[in-house]
């Protein structure tokens, strides 16, 4: 038996699609609603995600802290959602400003196990080099740990400089103005997120409350 909301509803067949097409699934900006969510996609890193993520061992409380000291209100936190709406990769672009008087943001990263080779990464960086570009942003900066290699893979395709030191690497990536189509497109990505999230919540309240017999 079909389901009947899937043919009506293209965003509810979206957002139930198989692992194949988790590439597609849209980006959205996180907000303190999301705190939660957040949590717990990070705790459900590995060890060693953990440790290439922040660079050291991170233990719960490290990971526990890192979640509640975010500034929603300051920094930019956007995530891809799985079919049951937990976060299955999120990106976090933390506003600096530097020395020379100009505006920086630095960038991290994560995606679930489950998720990876699917290209969300680098759609995350993508994202957030547009975004970061429309808020007058000049450079971003990337710390990582050398042997993240696809994260630096992602920055040197992008046209970062690199620089090793040691078990570190730092790499950064000028930023060119913002122009209009950018401007638009962000706010575009944006909405498409948002819509793709209402449509995911309200099929599962649907679902919940009148299960369908297949």
């Amino acid at each position: 038996m079909s389901d009947p909301l899937l043919s009506a509803a293209p965003h509810v067949a979206d957002a139930l699609a198989p692992a194949a097409s988790r590439a597609a699934w849209p980006i959205r900006a996180l907000h303190e609603e999301d705190r939660p969510a957040l949590l717990r996609h990070l705790l459900a890193l590995g060890a060693q995600d953990r440790y290439l993520r922040f660079g050291y061992p991170a233990t719960d409380a490290h990971i526990g802290a890192y979640v509640a000291g975010l500034d929603f209100g300051r920094d930019e936190v956007y995530g891809v959602e799985g079919p049951d709406l937990e976060i299955i990769a999120m990106a976090h672009l933390a506003y600096l400003y530097q020395r020379s008087g100009g505006l920086a943001v630095e960038y991290g990263v994560s995606v679930a196990a489950e998720a990876r080779g699917q290209g969300l990464g680098k759609r995350l960086f993508e994202r957030a080099v547009v975004h970061a570009r429309t808020q007058g942003a000049q450079r971003m900066l990337i710390h990582a740990l050398s042997e993240n290699a696809p994260m630096l893979h992602i920055a040197r395709s992008a046209g970062a400089r690199v620089v090793r030191d040691g078990s570190e690497s730092e790499a950064m990536l000028e930023l060119p103005p913002a122009r209009f189509e950018d401007e638009f497109a962000d706010r575009v990505a944006e909405q498409r997120g948002r819509l793709r999230h209402w449509w995911a919540a309200a099929w599962s309240a649907v679902r919940r409350r009148f299960p369908l017999s297949l």
